[in-house]
């Protein structure tokens, strides 16, 4: 395939990946890992013992839905729910199902980069619970948000769960939180989980699990370029190798080259790489709770209420939009 009949599917992936790698330093943007294989092996790492951020917010969610739906309900009783990197919603389920008790007349938009993850939201959640209705959109964030609004005229829930927001630096998160606001009214609402700063070691394990299925998460992106690009990485080249600044709180992903060589993307690209020249492929940042209610102030929302694990490694943040 040459990189001029790459078609309209691959198009803005195949220019995402050429600037990231002709860029110095090298990086890969991070929503790309979630193809169909990537959508199953993230499954596969909420599951490691050592990714702690999935059962610290699903215990949130299993025993604290309730007061979180309260919380919201106590002002407002008329509103649709959206959640933004849907997945595979095992945990915004226990939401949904309270907001269903309290009524019925609401509709779930679950948003989603993969279309492969929306269509298993729209098939199996209905048997989770009863007579939802549900509208997926398969798309980037704000943009479907905005869709979003063009169905709904109610008061909004936004669901934003997971530690997603870590995906971002802390400037970014800012700039991403007031894109967020620019899209809701006043008296809307934001759930949002943050992964909180604790014990360095704890959160490198996080990513560099002992069953090495981070590390095919990583390498996996590779393998999509390959496939959809008409790439030839030699997977066996690269290695996954992440780091924790404590101090910043930044967690870094990186697929580093084991020796000079050279990659072709199509028919007509070349990609040269360093013995040890790295690819930036994720980051995941953890927040201290002052930041947290920090970056609240800055972008236009008001703090209700925090809802933490029983470790207090993860927090659920209720925020109101001023």
């Amino acid at each position: 395939m040459q990189a001029t009949a790459i078609s309209k599917r691959t198009s803005a992936f195949y220019k995402d990946v050429m600037k990231g790698l002709r860029s110095s330093p090298k990086f890969l943007n991070s929503k790309y890992f979630y193809d169909e294989r990537g959508d199953e092996l993230f499954q596969q790492i909420m599951g490691c013992d050592e990714y702690y951020l999935t059962n610290c917010e699903m215990e949130i969610l299993k025993t604290q839905s309730a007061d979180i739906v309260a919380t919201i309900f106590a002002s407002e009783n008329n509103f649709d729910v959206i959640e933004l990197g849907a997945g595979d919603c095992s945990k915004s389920v226990y939401l949904l199902r309270q907001v269903s008790r309290r009524n019925k007349n609401f509709t779930f938009f679950p948003i989603d980069i993969s279309s492969h993850v929306i269509d298993l939201i729209e098939e199996d959640l209905p048997k989770k619970v009863r007579d939802l209705n549900i509208k997926g959109l398969n798309g980037e964030y704000i943009e479907m948000l905005k869709k979003a609004n063009q169905f709904s005229h109610k008061r909004k829930l936004i669901l934003f769960m997971g530690s997603n927001i870590g995906n971002m630096n802390y400037g970014q998160s800012i700039s991403f939180c007031k894109e967020v606001r620019s899209c809701l009214q006043p008296g809307d609402y934001l759930l949002i989980g943050f992964d909180l700063k604790k014990d360095p070691q704890i959160i490198l394990n996080a990513y560099n699990d002992k069953k090495g299925i981070t590390r095919e998460f990583n390498l996996n992106l590779l393998r999509r370029i390959n496939r959809e690009l008409n790439a030839d990485f030699t997977i066996e080249n690269f290695k996954h190798f992440p780091v924790y600044n404590p101090e910043s709180g930044e967690c870094k992903s990186y697929l580093v080259s084991k020796y000079k060589q050279k990659v072709s993307i199509g028919d007509t690209e070349i990609i040269e790489f360093n013995e040890n020249e790295t690819i930036h492929t994720e980051i995941s940042t953890k927040y201290s709770v002052d930041q947290i209610n920090e970056i609240a102030d800055l972008t236009g929302f008001e703090t209700i209420e925090h809802f933490y694990d029983s470790k207090n490694w993860f927090v659920d943040v209720l925020w109101q939009c001023r």
